[in-house]
């Protein structure tokens, strides 16, 4: 792959810290990073690949300087930042929700549906190319290799999401509230409406009119446009759970036909960026203590699901800030570049 220069912008939050370290475990072939993040932090100097950087101001000038811009901030940073760097030449890869139900906008887990990034930039969309929500990216790794076997009729899908999915302050704040019960002390919470230490939230961004939250119709919709089958029935329950990184997911299939708990866990092993976890007699199954700091999706306690003849009961769990989120936007970009679309996606 040909080396290309990056701006990151958000290199100081949750998940900008955790793309800086893959970008090296990967080596990713980056011959120039710019890191960007708020205007309180322009200045402060973070270690990559062996060499301080300073970080800066986001800035149109700055995005003509560079090929691709890492976008890991707020919704509103993507809004406003996005478009810019894209007039400016550069390509975009956006982890926010801003731009997931563009039709112009590829929406992308690579090992599921890197074809539609040479769909969407060969054919002159925009030069920007969204990642999932961190709960959704799980669930299509699994959906993808089983429903090219059996077709996938329904799912429902109980999440059980840590708090690194908020944010740094939602770390610190169960970190904080979590000494602050034990020692018998009042909790105030911040972040969330309630407290989060020894709780869990059955409530992950705003309510609908439709009673499901925010969180909850993103995984529906996202999960339909990666599959290409808008008559997919999913239906979601997302929680915040006391867990500082990992989320977990309760997953039901129910698919067109039979199919065998040990077909599935044939098929899902021998799909890449997939970790079979499944000896339930001798206590092996996936947990976020395992998954943290790793890229695969793990996945176990695979069985029938005794309410339906056709369906699969699963666990799974990913690493949210690196699979979810970092690790899935370098793959985006390591596979334009082995494709060749750099030069397709900026004009």
């Amino acid at each position: 792959m040909d080396a290309c220069s990056i701006a990151v912008v958000g290199a100081t939050g949750a998940v900008g810290r955790v793309f800086l370290d893959i970008l090296e475990e990967r080596n990713f072939p980056a011959k120039d990073i710019r890191l960007c993040a708020s205007k309180r932090s322009v200045g402060k100097k973070l270690k990559v690949k062996g060499q301080e950087i300073a970080v800066e101001e986001a800035t149109p000038e700055l995005f003509s300087q560079v090929d691709v811009v890492f976008i890991s901030a707020s919704g509103d940073v993507s809004r406003a930042l996005a478009p810019v760097a894209v007039q400016q030449g550069a390509f975009v890869i956006d982890d926010s929700s801003v731009f997931r139900m563009d039709t112009d906008v590829a929406l992308v887990v690579p090992e599921v549906n890197a074809s539609d990034l040479e769909s969407h930039l060969l054919k002159g969309h925009r030069a920007i190319v969204s990642i999932p929500n961190c709960s959704t990216t799980p669930l299509v790794m699994v959906l993808k290799p089983l429903m090219d076997v059996n077709p996938v009729v329904r799912v429902i899908v109980d999440t059980y999401q840590s708090v690194s999915g908020t944010g740094a302050a939602a770390i610190e704040e169960l970190r904080m509230q979590s000494e602050q019960v034990l020692e018998g002390s009042s909790v105030k919470p911040s972040a969330y409406p309630h407290q989060i230490a020894f709780n869990t939230l059955p409530h992950i961004e705003p309510f609908l009119e439709n009673g499901y939250t925010n969180e909850e119709m993103k995984m529906v919709n996202e999960t339909r446009k990666i599959l290409h089958d808008s008559s997919l029935a999913v239906s979601a329950t997302c929680v915040r759970v006391p867990v500082m990184v990992g989320h977990s997911e309760a997953i039901h299939i129910e698919f067109a036909g039979p199919i065998s708990p040990a077909d599935v866990r044939e098929i899902l092993s021998s799909f890449p960026g997939i970790s079979v976890l499944d000896d339930p007699g001798a206590n092996v199954y996936p947990m976020p203590v395992d998954a943290a700091g790793k890229d695969d999706v793990f996945v176990g306690r695979i069985r029938q699901d005794v309410s339906h003849p056709n369906g699969i009961a699963m666990w799974v769990v990913s690493d949210n800030l690196r699979k979810g989120a970092a690790t899935n936007a370098i793959q985006i970009a390591e596979e334009v570049l082995r494709r060749d679309l750099l030069k397709s996606a900026v004009r």
